[in-house]
């Protein structure tokens, strides 16, 4: 079991991967502020890039060097995203369709990793 910080505003979503992660401490954030004290021991942050992405990517990206894994996820129309997230160095960054798929076995290898 590992701490996921799980920065989704969309409180609809954001109970589901509650849910898909059962298996492990989840801490849901709806804010950039609410990032700073979530993030103190967590393995894994997944960040919602579906709105406000740039913003997200800001909010998150400074602590992505400090050991926690990540992975973001976008609307498949928005290549865009997928680059800007890519290149400020998620670990992981797949399509909003695949997380809710397969949300659980990515956040599973990037927690083992």
């Amino acid at each position: 079991m590992a701490r996921v910080v799980a920065f989704v505003p969309d409180l609809l979503f954001g109970s589901q991967v509650v849910g898909m992660l059962a298996e492990h401490e989840v801490v849901l954030v709806g804010r950039p502020e609410e990032l700073e004290g979530a993030l103190t021991g967590a393995r894994v942050c997944v960040v919602d890039l579906t709105a406000d992405a740039q913003a997200r990517i800001d909010a998150i990206s400074p602590r992505l060097a400090e050991g926690v894994r990540s992975l973001a996820f976008y609307s498949h129309v928005e290549s865009d995203v997928r680059a800007a997230a890519q290149q400020a160095g998620f670990d992981l960054v797949v399509p909003r369709s695949r997380m809710a798929r397969e949300g659980a076995a990515l956040v599973d290898s990037l927690s083992a990793g």
